[in-house]
């Protein structure tokens, strides 16, 4: 019964979301991944009996890049819901899909081996219609950090209906188990973070350049600014000093770059878009490409990770640990707490205290990676190990 009031449900909104939908077309964010995944445009079903893991952005598709390695290229099918995650995915395999919206899953889901589903993608009817069509349902690097758990309890009913079609759930932590468990779901095991699993690979190496370099990562809006003037104060004193700003998401490229502009032209400071210039030959470097963070790691002395300083859950430290980068975070990490425990060496300051801790740089640790995860048991429930 819950199956069936849920899908006529999900329809309704879906018809009455249609204009909005049409509308958000416009935008570039939304250009290709709205119509594929609301109207089916170049949206082909995925080819049947394979391994299909699905993915929500760019992060968790570089996340499934070791399990991706491990597996028959022919077997692989990926499907994400992000523009940028696409972007990615389309170098693993050309069966590689936008997710459909949940009601025109019915058709457009052909029957897999294996469904792999990272992290928090519930989506109740891509559960159901894989597992009735025959795959064998995983949630994979399933977490509850302590900022959602209280909002998922509250919808409690409705994942303990989820759970009854997701045969098997790898946690990141005990507690993770725990409060799965309190949602409803079963056969969990504790594997921890696969974001740890992966050895990062620079794809070019760069010349780094004299002076200090301070990279901002994966950065939000206010957090540009704050960065910036942080490191107005360290170029005081450290006149070589070169900052790298890297945006979390591609159409605020622009709005980045005029921003650092504006405050380039006020300090004398010169400044430059990657992109055009695909160097560090500048007081100030916008990155507007993606993909190139680990790159831009292997030069970068200090790294302060965005997603931090506004109540956003912090981002991927993993990265710039493994090249030693000292490490500035913001407070607000609460999606990565198994994460930054699995790393030594990371400095926490509130973003009024950012600007002090960075003209402390010298006395700050270097970070390090205290373990990596195991990613067997995923591996022998797909059965693909010997």
């Amino acid at each position: 019964m819950f199956f069936y009031i849920y899908t006529v449900i999900a329809f309704i909104l879906y018809i009455l979301a249609i204009p909005f939908l049409v509308i958000l077309t416009f935008k570039q964010k939304y250009r290709s991944s709205i119509p594929a995944r609301f109207f089916l445009y170049k949206n082909t079903p995925l080819k049947a009996n394979g391994i299909w893991f699905h993915v929500c952005s760019f992060g968790e598709a570089k996340a499934i890049k070791p399990l991706i390695d491990k597996i028959p290229k022919d077997s692989i099918r990926i499907t994400t819901t992000t523009q940028t995650g696409k972007s990615l995915i389309e170098t693993y395999t050309k069966k590689s899909r936008y997710l459909p919206f949940e009601v025109l899953l019915f058709g457009w889901i052909k029957p897999q081996k294996a469904l792999v589903v990272m992290e928090a993608e519930f989506w109740y009817l891509m559960f159901a219609i894989a597992k009735a069509k025959g795959a064998k349902t995983i949630l994979i690097n399933a977490r509850m950090s302590d900022r959602s758990y209280p909002k998922y309890l509250k919808m409690r009913w409705f994942y303990k209906q989820l759970f009854k079609y997701v045969d098997e759930v790898f946690a990141q932590s005990d507690i993770d188990k725990s409060r799965l468990e309190s949602l409803g779901a079963t056969n969990i095991k504790v594997v921890g973070n696969i974001k740890l699993a992966d050895t990062p690979k620079p794809t070019k190496q760069l010349k780094k350049p004299a002076g200090l370099i301070v990279c901002g990562a994966s950065t939000h809006p206010n957090e540009e600014e704050l960065i910036l003037k942080a490191f107005t104060k360290l170029k005081a004193q450290q006149p070589n000093a070169k900052l790298i700003l890297v945006p979390r998401h591609p159409e605020r490229f622009d709005e980045v770059f005029n921003l650092s502009l504006e405050f380039a032209y006020t300090h004398n400071y010169s400044i430059q878009r990657y992109s055009k210039t695909p160097q560090i030959a500048s007081d100030i470097v916008v990155v507007d490409m993606l993909g190139e963070l680990i790159n831009l790691y292997t030069i970068s002395d200090i790294v302060i990770l965005g997603g931090a300083f506004e109540p956003i859950g912090g981002h991927n430290a993993i990265e710039p640990a493994y090249f030693g980068c000292k490490i500035i975070s913001g407070e607000h990490y609460f999606n990565q707490k198994d994460m930054f425990e699995a790393i030594d060496g990371i400095t926490i300051c509130s973003k009024e205290k950012l600007s002090d801790t960075l003209l402390n740089y010298q006395n700050l640790p270097d970070s390090s990676i205290r373990y990596q995860t195991d990613i067997d048991a995923i591996l022998k429930s797909l059965e693909i190990i010997s």
